[in-house]
């Protein structure tokens, strides 16, 4: 018993870990915050499910067995004892209690007997009297379902752990074992999951999740066990006609509440019910919990910008969250097309802009402000909704992917619009972002444009040339100058700065920046104005009302440019428009556990409470004649000899003399 005690003491502390650790969330989620050591070496231990983990089940089974034999060995005696007067106490044997009272009377014992008997009753005991000879033995009792507390507080430890087991994997796990059920592991459609794949409508526990799209309709839960799922079907089917979320200042879901209709096939019934957050749908023994939201398959429209060489060509591209789409960049040059996955849309964004980090390092930034006067400097912007962004994945022919979250709308940034395009290698990164400028048409053509001139070597040539003919005075100075500027536009569309900076060495690259950076921005202002005259537009003119707003563009596309030489993708996917459609996520579960567990806890309120309130108390009284009177010999026990007991049989012993007289 002392090793059951232990156990349930165990299952307590490991209780506690389940409910302040969130528990069956992805792996991802519990490396970031414990570090690989530590995930590994809690792992071995399932902390990530403790209620079901092997030995959390085993331990309960344990407790179960442990208890249950110590119940069926003693539970006969504690009844039998509880009846029992145990009037068969000897005389000489009352003499030895700590607590007894002798007195002589001048009654008969007949008569002292009775007088006794009444006194017992009349305090609530039940009194039973032997008849030996001349003398007689009154035993009385009271409180004897002070034994029911401990029959009372053991079975609730039983009942309680069967209710945790029934509630727990464990009857889906003996499916798999014992019953031929096996978890399905690939993508497949519900109606192609087989018999083996599937459990029974009338399994008794279960725990399941449910997605369900706006004006879609679900009658199946998917119940995660080992490395795949199983299909469980439900008596009923659920249709989600609207879905409704608010959201705090912050972007937080404040409330989401799903308006469904229910169908019962059995009985061809319809009503329709409001499930949200702790006002779940009870229906067939079945709850149904509102557990989150997710997207339901909302089509996205891209605008593809591509990024190498000097290609300007866009194109649209279409998908829908959760499905492929492959894209063809060059036939030619790529014939193995990329394969584009988009993973989530998210139509409300609430950031802090001030908290972006710097795209490029300081020393870059402080010579890039030099040349036009500092606007990179960060300001105090309040919490606001930046408008939606959607992350996708492009796969390539080897199989490497990453992961892009891009803005569909520019913010202000840096001083200007600027459109975020971010990148990530795994989910457990945070993402970098390339702060894009937007043009006067709240586009990426401009720089986009400025973008594949750069990859230009004819007009890198004529920007070098023209850079050199407006800061020389001879023409020693200006080839010199045209050879420095042409390697540097060319370095510079390579590998950005960090190309640059490779070939100077540590102690001279600060003097090295303070003319290369305002070089290659003054480069790319004659390279911008040689594109535009080329395709026929119309010169931007820097000194005039629009000269700030275009130089500071400049200044943020030269830093884009510098960041985008590590971006991994061949394309830049901007969202262009987007049909949302909202899913809501059920928890479906069928847990007979629960009225199991009440059950048990109102048997340990039953078992604590008559421990801990109810005193079991004996009184014996053996009366003899003596002479023409009688001797009376009485002894009080009590399982807890506390201050109030010593104080009853003070009130008994008083009494007694009284009553003896």
């Amino acid at each position: 018993m002392r090793f059951a005690v232990s156990l349930l003491v165990f299952i307590c502390v490991a209780s506690i870990i389940g409910t302040v650790l969130p528990q069956n969330q992805v792996s991802a989620t519990y490396i970031d915050q414990f570090g690989p050591f530590w995930y590994a070496l809690f792992d071995t231990f399932a902390i990530w499910h403790v209620y079901n983990s092997w030995w959390f089940l085993l331990i309960m089974a344990f407790l179960v067995v442990s208890t249950s034999l110590c119940l069926l060995r003693n539970t006969p005696k504690m009844v039998k004892d509880m009846r029992s007067f145990r009037e068969h106490v000897r005389g000489s044997s009352l003499r030895a209690f700590h607590h007894k009272v002798e007195a002589s009377s001048s009654q008969t014992v007949e008569a002292g007997a009775g007088r006794l008997q009444q006194l017992l009753e009349k305090q609530g005991y039940k009194v039973k009297v032997r008849i030996d000879g001349d003398s007689r033995l009154i035993a009385a009792k009271k409180g004897s379902s002070n034994k029911l507390g401990y029959i009372f507080a053991h079975a609730s430890i039983v009942v309680i752990c069967v209710g945790g087991i029934l509630d727990s994997e464990l009857p889906v796990r003996l499916q798999v074992w014992l019953g031929g059920k096996a978890p399905i592991t690939e993508n497949m459609l519900i109606a192609d999951v087989p018999e083996s794949g599937r459990l029974s409508a009338a399994n008794p526990s279960y725990r399941a999740n449910m997605l369900v799209p706006e004006g879609g309709q679900s009658s199946h839960g998917i119940v995660s066990t080992g490395e795949g799922v199983l299909v469980q079907p439900l008596p009923f089917s659920i249709k989600l006609a609207k879905f409704d979320v608010e959201y705090y200042s912050t972007g937080m879901p404040s409330s989401f509440k799903s308006y469904v209709e229910v169908h019962d096939p059995e009985t061809n019934a319809r009503f329709e019910r409001v499930i949200e957050v702790n006002e779940p749908l009870r229906y067939k023994g079945v709850t149904v919990y509102q557990s989150s939201f997710d997207d339901g398959g909302s089509s996205v429209d891209f605008k593809a910008y591509p990024l190498t060489g000097t290609a300007r060509d866009t194109f649209d591209v279409s998908s829908t969250v959760g499905d492929r789409a492959d894209i063809t960049l060059n036939a030619s040059t790529q014939p193995t097309p990329l394969r584009l996955e988009v993973s989530g849309l998210r139509v409300i964004n609430v950031e802090n802009l001030q908290v972006n980090a710097d795209p490029q390092p300081r020393a870059v930034l402080e010579h890039v402000a030099s040349v036009t006067g500092s606007a990179t400097s960060t300001r105090q912007e309040n919490l606001r909704n930046v408008g939606p962004s959607v992350q996708y994945r492009l796969i390539g022919a080897d199989g490497q992917s990453y992961e892009y979250n891009n803005y569909m709308m520019p913010m202000v940034l840096d001083g200007g619009p600027v459109f975020l395009a971010g990148v990530r290698r795994n989910a457990s990164d945070n993402y970098q972002y390339i702060r894009i400028p937007a043009d006067s048409n709240s586009s990426l053509n401009a720089f986009m444009d400025l973008r594949a001139a750069l990859n230009d070597p004819a007009l890198r040539n004529e920007a070098a040339v023209a850079f050199a003919a407006e800061n020389s005075s001879s023409p020693e100075q200006r080839a010199l100058l045209e050879s420095a500027a042409a390697g540097a536009l060319e370095a510079f569309a390579a590998g950005g700065f960090n190309a640059i900076l490779a070939r100077v060495p540590d102690a001279e690259r600060e003097r090295f920046l303070s003319f290369a950076v305002p070089m290659i921005q003054l480069s790319l202002t004659r390279l911008r104005d040689i594109d535009r005259a080329r395709r026929g537009l119309a010169p931007i003119n820097y000194e005039g009302a629009d000269g700030p707003r275009e130089t500071q563009w400049l200044q943020q596309a030269l830093l884009a440019l510098a960041n985008l030489t590590d971006y991994p993708a061949p394309v830049l996917l901007t969202p262009t428009n987007f049909n949302h459609i909202e899913a809501s996520v059920f928890q479906v579960a069928r847990s007979p556990g629960k009225n199991t567990v009440y059950l048990g806890c109102l048997f340990l309120v039953i078992g604590v409470f008559s421990m801990f309130y109810v005193r079991d108390r004996r009184i014996w009284v053996w009366i003899q004649p003596q002479g023409t009177g009688s001797h009376w010999l009485a002894a009080m026990t009590s399982q807890r000899r506390n201050l109030d007991f010593n104080h009853e049989f003070d009130r008994f012993q008083t009494a007694v003399k009284k009553l003896s007289t």
